[in-house]
């Protein structure tokens, strides 16, 4: 395991109480940069759980006796194929019932489908910001599947699932067009806030006011109904 300035990985620090904390993040990544460079971000947006960080599966289970079962595992794998499907099914099982969470440069909807299949909570791909990866480690801690908006829209449209009936016409303030793009894409308020120099209180009052222009209830409804929009223009 590594060290940083945040956390010492170390099992001897965690002591009899560890267990009781409801488990801690393990990050498992073969590519010791971007390993380490997420456990840095992770940790300065002060999450509530410690992050271990490994190279490989081998190397937590050589760990697990000393520190126990994680709540959540971020596991990269270059693309959902073959050899990566059976290490992620492999992974799967030996973490259960600790949720995992697939970090991947293959954004193939094929891929997303496969990884809910193996039993994955979630899906992330390079495109995601830090804010948007803890809130897919929160929802997966909490039991619930993590997809992308951008993903989601794919997948509706490979199933047959985006409506097909004619949208009445929409109209944004340029203000609202800038930050619909950015709930197309799937970024969160924060991210949409420091691109565009505003408040994110702002951001929820235009976020509410693009939903109640397009009747939609929620943030993924929002992002089919823009796809939906995009495509007929």
């Amino acid at each position: 395991m590594t060290t940083d300035k945040y956390h010492a990985f170390h099992p001897a620090e965690f002591g009899p109480g560890f267990h009781a904390d409801g488990g801690y993040v393990a990050l498992i990544d073969r590519r010791t940069l971007e390993r380490e460079c997420l456990a840095h971000s992770l940790a300065s947006h002060h999450m509530n759980r410690r992050i271990l960080t490994f190279s490989r599966l081998s190397d937590w289970e050589a760990e697990k006796d000393g520190i126990g079962l994680p709540a959540v595992v971020l596991f990269y794998a270059a693309h959902v194929r073959d050899e990566a499907t059976s290490e992620i099914a492999k992974v799967v099982t030996a973490v259960s019932p600790a949720a995992v969470v697939i970090m991947s440069d293959d954004e193939n909807v094929g891929a997303v489908l496969d990884l809910i299949s193996l039993g994955a909570r979630g899906y992330l791909p390079n495109s995601v910001s830090i804010d948007v990866c803890i809130q897919a480690i929160s929802l997966a801690i909490a039991g619930g599947r993590f997809i992308p908006a951008s993903s989601l829209l794919s997948i509706g449209n490979v199933l047959g699932l985006t409506s097909h009936k004619p949208l009445s016409p929409v109209k944004f303030t340029r203000r609202q067009f800038a930050i619909a793009e950015a709930l197309r894409c799937g970024k969160g308020n924060k991210d949409i806030a420091l691109e565009l120099e505003l408040c994110e209180s702002t951001i929820k009052v235009h976020v509410r006011n693009i939903m109640r222009k397009l009747g939609a209830t929620n943030r993924t409804e929002v992002a089919y109904k823009l796809g939906d929009i995009a495509s007929a223009q």
